[in-house]
């Protein structure tokens, strides 16, 4: 318990002291990220704060990991170490689509090959057991792949990908620290202090934004940590006290805010005819912002959706697998239609309103040249 203690203190105090040098080294070198169209921020702002996590936590697991149980993070330090040099480069001069695929790739092949972070089995679901080794690889790759993308699609607005890390980074650890898997408990912490530190200079006003760098490292991280936590089950006795029925189910709960956005938008995309990689404001950080809430507001209503979404897959994790995923799929597509029906309304109301401005003004106008 104490190492899992000091490794989220000397994650957080490393990245709360080394953010404003970040800081300072971004204002002297003019490294922001400027407003625009889809932005939601109005004044140019540092956007390398993902250093500062990355730092945090890695200096933690390497000092605090016991060195009987590091052997399977040597090859976990080395995916951060390939998605941290992807993340810099983008937040300095922005990568293709194509460079940045290749580069998680390679991340997520190294963490299934070499530390095992592999998903073997479905538990049931559409009748799938045991899963073949090339299915797992496959399935495991592109779960790597959906979790790291997503955590960086919601990095829309001040607080919000921090904030989810907590939580899901306490949920996850709490439960490895209860089944004695110390190396992942430590990783799991040491990632929550490190985001804690940041969420510092994060909140509004914003003083930092942690990028690409941040949000990739924070996708890795989760993905870890949520393929683990389903596989750690095939192990656990069946009448451990911390055994979760619906492991998969309850995995998607705890990540269901990055995932179930992504997947909506993507569709929503789809749907319109065009790409699913286009960007737009449609996530659901924008729907709230459009609908009238602040950024810290927006980020606490989604943070506590989460957290509200992580109790009920806990609490209904015994009516199984797929019963469970249907269920929290219609909760959240649910809320997230009665949000954007609202935020429509709003939206029509404000471009009815634009409207009248201009044809008011116009009016004027003429008036007055009459005059």
């Amino acid at each position: 318990m104490y190492t899992i203690i000091l490794a989220f203190l000397t994650a957080f105090t490393l990245t709360y002291f080394v953010i404003p040098s970040i800081i300072r080294i971004s204002e002297k070198k003019r490294l922001f990220d400027e407003p625009g169209e889809r932005r939601s921020h109005t004044v140019s702002t540092p956007s390398l704060g993902g250093i500062g996590i990355f730092a945090g936590v890695l200096f933690s697991i390497v000092l605090w990991t016991p060195f009987d149980v590091f052997e399977e993070n040597q090859y976990i330090l080395c995916s951060f170490i390939i998605i941290f040099l992807i993340g810099v480069s983008d937040d300095l001069d922005p990568l293709t689509p194509t460079a940045k695929l290749i580069g998680q790739v390679l991340a997520a092949v190294i963490l299934v090959f070499k530390s095992n972070v592999k998903l073997t089995s479905l538990y049931g679901i559409l009748g799938v057991q045991a899963l073949p080794e090339w299915a797992a690889v496959t399935l495991s790759v592109f779960t790597i792949l959906v979790i790291i993308n997503a955590f960086n699609l919601i990095d829309g607005i001040n607080g919000l990908s921090g904030s989810m890390g907590i939580l899901i980074s306490v949920v996850l650890g709490s439960w490895f620290y209860f089944v004695e898997n110390i190396q992942l408990a430590i990783v799991s912490f040491a990632l929550a202090g490190a985001c804690m530190a940041f969420l510092k200079y994060n909140i509004t006003p914003a003083r930092i934004f942690m990028g690409d760098t941040g949000s990739l490292f924070l996708g890795v991280t989760c993905s870890i940590l949520a393929i683990k936590f389903i596989e750690v089950h095939n192990v656990l006795p069946d009448n451990h006290a911390y055994s979760v029925n619906a492991a998969p189910a309850v995995a998607i709960g705890i990540l269901i805010l990055p995932l179930f956005d992504t997947l909506r938008v993507f569709t929503v995309r789809i749907l319109r005819g065009t790409s699913p990689m286009s960007p737009d404001r449609n996530h659901l950080h924008h729907l709230l912002i459009d609908s009238g809430l602040t950024h810290m507001q927006a980020t606490s209503v989604l943070v506590f959706t989460n957290a509200l979404f992580i109790g009920f897959a806990l609490y209904f994790q015994h009516i199984g697998n797929m019963n469970l995923l249907l269920l929290i799929l219609l909760m959240a597509l649910i809320g997230s239609g009665i949000l954007h029906y609202n935020v429509r309304k709003i939206r029509r109301q404000k471009g009815e309103t634009e409207v009248q401005k201009k044809s008011s003004d116009s009016i004027a106008i003429t008036a007055g040249k009459n005059d």
